[in-house]
């Protein structure tokens, strides 16, 4: 086990040089609707947020959401010099070498002013330590109004409701991505009198002084989106006290808590610590909406609406309601991890999602600002709804989650929207789908919104066909079950037996000329048609026979690794650079979602030892190490990397995304001598689920034999329900022979 408790192994800056909005955490819960942190840039989702390269402080604000943002604050010094141009000229300098971060936690020096902001919060209050130890007038700034992140805050407003409290608002403006203004409440607490306020004419922006006197200050910052009356409630109900050391450890405990399912023995320090700061990635990223009473913002309708929670008979809501960005990709990730060590959030966030569509219609794929984005593409949220119900986890209700899941696969549902395409139904192309098997590249219909790449649009809908057809099944619906497994197979009408690749096909069902299977993007979304060939986790027997037979697809996949290890698996080392001709030819790219489960492929297809070599080869080049510069290649999409890594380094995953009957689990290569999995009593029947490994050095990484609870292992897959009821697995490594 780890000498030292796990939230203090995680390292909080992975990756922060290619950060963006909601990539970076500090002063945050598990999904807090607070999550508090200095911002360093403050323009774009994109490159903004806290960047470790960047050496000044402009602001810490609460909110750092997919494409939300909010309540931007600083503590200054006025003197006459700078009282008028504070509202315009207040960043300041810091230095990593006196900050300090850790999960619940963050502080810093502003070397422009000589003062210590130290941060911490509850899910729904931010809590704010300032020293003022130098002369002149103490005060903070209330940047209102202002460019934050993905989008501008505007209408700022506030006012003094008492001897030591604020209230006020504000509104982000529409993104390209959430179509509908959002609104923010806020009640401020200071634990010293409010000598004076001041706002600024020209930007709007407030600036409280505080008693002249009081050198160390204390300040809370509830939020909601629902009103102001429920952001005291938020208050008063998670933080009624001003013991920031007793929040902070709190805090700790809390993450501890969570980060704690998982414990680990052996392995290096830098692995361990790498470890826990990707489970820590796991656990964040996606915002809790609803305020403490469940209470929550609906943006849906033609007109914004306050929404209540479902309540327990105690009073208490039975789910939160979250901000979150897509599901595209999390069958490889998400539904693994959670279902196995976090049951209780996956049904939060499938209740959350069930909730969107009681009010809105649709089950969303991404939803922000209490509404619809659209973000990706697909139906993906559907194979985490059906993962979540294979589980065991979802159970109530099935047959209305079945029919409102189908909805999204038909003409009017998710299926039919491209990325961002929030006004029509034409882009994402599922008529052609529907009528002729697969999306033309490119949609002669027009341009309605983003990624409109026919190829991926067609193996991904078939994909989440698949999953569909399995609860259609386990709900006795044997005519939709053979209708959505038929459209399950339209994978192989843009599959080229003359080339060997998935192409592009255009509506006369004519082959796209001139084609590059090594060209990003151009009938694949995020990704080349190298990459997306691969893009069949339901059949893939059925890919490997048109490929020519099982031995041929081995060979063509273990020759892409080959060449893709030598790039590093991964096009460059952030996100922006997949486009870049130097990196964006590669084979394999474990940089982005589409590639990420190829090293299981060959498990499946009868070669899991090149599974474990390539998967452990991965491990060790993409997620391993912990640096500001690298991490996730700067595409840590809410928790999809961050579970991507701890999966490989305990050497379970889930093909298919956990999608059909009792689901099967691949043995990959884990990394520790020991893997405890707590188990969720209120899910589970088991206590502990144990990986251990024998014979384990840098060289013996493949796994030559498995035995599960005394009984030998055969083939390279275990079931859920082998898990769950406990035990223990223990796998003899080696090396190849």
């Amino acid at each position: 086990m780890p000498t030292a408790d796990p939230v203090d192994l995680v390292y909080p800056q992975l990756d922060t040089e290619n950060s963006r909005w909601f990539f970076f955490s500090s002063a945050s819960r598990p999904f807090g609707m607070v999550n508090l942190s200095p911002d360093t840039e403050i323009d774009g989702a994109w490159g903004s947020g806290y960047r470790y390269k960047t050496d000044t402080i402009k602001g810490f604000s609460h909110v750092h959401g997919w494409q939300i943002s909010g309540l931007s604050v600083m503590p200054v010094f006025i003197s006459e010099e700078n009282k008028d141009a504070v509202f315009t000229d207040f960043h300041s300098k810091f230095s990593h070498e006196t900050e300090k971060v850790s999960p619940g936690y963050h502080s810093v020096e502003l070397e422009r002013y000589g003062i210590t902001a130290e941060l911490t919060s509850t899910k729904r209050v931010g809590f704010h330590k300032y020293s003022f130890p130098g002369e002149g007038r103490s005060a903070i700034l209330f940047n209102l109004n202002t460019i934050l992140g993905p989008s501008a805050n505007v209408d700022g407003k506030m006012e003094k409701t008492g001897d030591k409290t604020l209230s006020g608002s504000l509104e982000m403006e529409p993104t390209h991505r959430r179509p509908k203004p959002f609104k923010l409440y806020f009640k401020i607490a200071l634990d010293v009198d409010i000598d004076s306020v001041r706002q600024d004419q020209e930007t709007g922006n407030y600036l409280v002084y505080t008693d002249p006197g009081e050198k160390n200050v204390l300040m809370k910052a509830a939020i909601s989106y629902t009103s102001l009356e429920n952001a005291a409630t938020n208050m008063d109900s998670e933080l009624n006290h001003w013991d920031f050391e007793k929040t902070v450890a709190d805090s700790k405990r809390e993450w501890n808590d969570l980060l704690g399912r998982i414990k680990i023995e052996g392995g290096t320090e830098t692995a361990q610590r790498r470890f826990y700061t990707d489970l820590w990635h796991a656990l964040q990223g996606r915002r809790t909406i609803s305020d403490v009473n469940g209470a929550y913002p609906d943006n849906t309708g033609e007109n914004f609406r306050i929404g209540q929670l479902p309540l327990d008979e105690h009073g208490k809501p039975k789910f939160a309601h979250y901000n979150s960005d897509a599901f595209w990709g999390a069958q490889w990730t998400l539904n693994t991890l959670w279902g196995l060590v976090y049951p209780n959030i996956m049904k939060d966030f499938a209740l959350s999602l069930l909730q969107y569509q009681k009010d809105g219609g649709l089950v969303p794929r991404g939803p922000s600002g209490g509404n619809y984005t659209y973000v990706m593409t697909g139906a993906s949220s559907t194979p985490f709804m059906v993962s979540a119900i294979q589980k065991g986890i979802l159970t109530e209700d099935l047959e209305s989650v079945y029919q409102v899941l189908k909805k999204n696969h038909m003409i009017g549902g998710i299926m039919a929207k491209a990325g961002y395409e929030h006004d029509t139904s034409l882009g994402g192309g599922l008529k052609y789908y529907l009528e002729e098997g697969y999306v033309p590249y490119p949609i002669p219909d027009g341009d309605f919104g983003g990624h409109q790449d026919g190829a991926s649009l067609t193996l991904e809908y078939a994909y989440q066909d698949w999953t569909l057809a399995q609860l259609a099944k386990k709900l006795g619906h044997q005519e939709d079950y053979d209708y959505f497994l038929a459209r399950s197979k339209n994978y192989k009408n843009v599959f080229d037996a003359s080339t060997g690749w998935m192409r592009p096909k255009d509506v006369d069902g004519q082959w796209r000329e001139d084609y590059d299977p090594y060209q990003h993007e151009h009938g694949f979304i995020e990704a080349n048609g190298a990459q997306a060939t691969w893009f069949v986790p339901h059949d893939l027997e059925g890919l490997a026979e048109l490929m020519g037979g099982t031995k041929k697809a081995i060979e063509k996949l273990n020759t892409q690794f080959q060449t893709a290890d030598k790039l590093g698996f991964t096009s460059g080392s952030s996100h922006a650079q997949e486009l870049h001709p130097e990196y964006s030819r590669i084979p394999i790219n474990y940089g982005n979602q589409p590639s990420i489960q190829t090293a299981f492929i060959f498990n499946r297809l009868g070669s899991p030892d090149l599974t474990q070599y390539w998967s452990r080869k991965v491990t060790e080049k993409v997620f391993g190490g912990l640096s500001p510069s690298t991490g996730y290649n700067g595409d840590e999409d809410q928790g999809l990397m961050g579970s991507l890594a701890v999966l490989l380094k305990i050497g379970l995953f889930q093909m298919n995304g956990g999608t059909e009957e009792n689901p099967s689990y691949q043995i990959g290569s884990p990394i520790f001598g020991s893997v405890e999995i707590s188990l969720d009593q209120n899910y589970y029947p088991g206590k502990t689920f144990t990986i251990k490994t024998i014979n384990k050095n840098k060289d013996n990484i493949l796994v030559k034999s498995g035995i599960l609870n005394g009984e030998k292992v055969e083939g390279s897959t275990i079931s859920h329900s082998q898990i769950t009821e406990g035990g223990e697995l223990l796998l003899k490594m080696g090396r190849s022979e």
